[in-house]
């Protein structure tokens, strides 16, 4: 089961868990209401998992391809971190399936708070279009995932301030709606 909860303000290593003291977790509930959805599912089969193509078929997800983020495995790894880390978002949702190690992302609340979402091996999670967030590997150092996309693929990320798109005015549009 996934885990969320917020973010404190510290400016340590990206790498670690950053929990508030108390900790305050963030249920499925509310990363729902934030248009963040999960997906718990079989990795280790994930060629044939009937799951997986149950949820790619409805989602209309026909793009696919591997990332590892690995120095080792990555070229230019330690510039692809910082850009991953810096806050953007996308005019398309970003679909993301865990197949080994972890890492995380990092969303907007609606009252500009962060909230840490601990992805591992399974976890899939989609970000809505137009929701600020970033991404870093854990202390781990290694993800690999499945990159999935309605569609071709756009990897254009628009750095904040991103507000004038209208992908972030209608998620923010359907956030006002969902609150009423």
């Amino acid at each position: 089961m996934v885990e969320a909860w917020y973010m404190d303000e510290s400016g340590e290593d990206q790498r670690i868990p950053h929990r508030q003291e108390p900790h305050r977790p963030v249920s499925l509930e509310q990363l729902r209401r934030l248009g963040v959805f999960y997906f718990k599912l079989d990795a280790d089969n994930y060629e044939t998992d009937p799951d997986l193509a149950r949820i790619r078929k409805e989602r209309n997800y026909s793009w696919m391809d591997i990332i590892t983020i690995h120095k080792d495995k990555l070229p230019d790894y330690q510039d692809k971190i910082k850009i991953f880390y810096k806050e953007h978002l996308h005019l398309d949702d970003e679909i993301r399936y865990v197949l080994e190690g972890s890492g995380y992302f990092d969303v907007r609340d609606t009252d500009d708070k962060w909230i840490r979402i601990l992805i591992e091996k399974g976890d899939m999670i989609t970000l809505p279009a137009g929701i600020y967030h970033r991404f870093t590997v854990d202390e781990n150092n290694y993800v690999k995932a499945m990159r999935l996309f309605a569609g071709e693929p756009v990897w254009t990320a628009y750095n904040r301030p991103a507000d004038h798109f209208p992908a972030r005015r209608q998620y923010i549009q359907s956030l006002a709606q969902a609150a009423q």
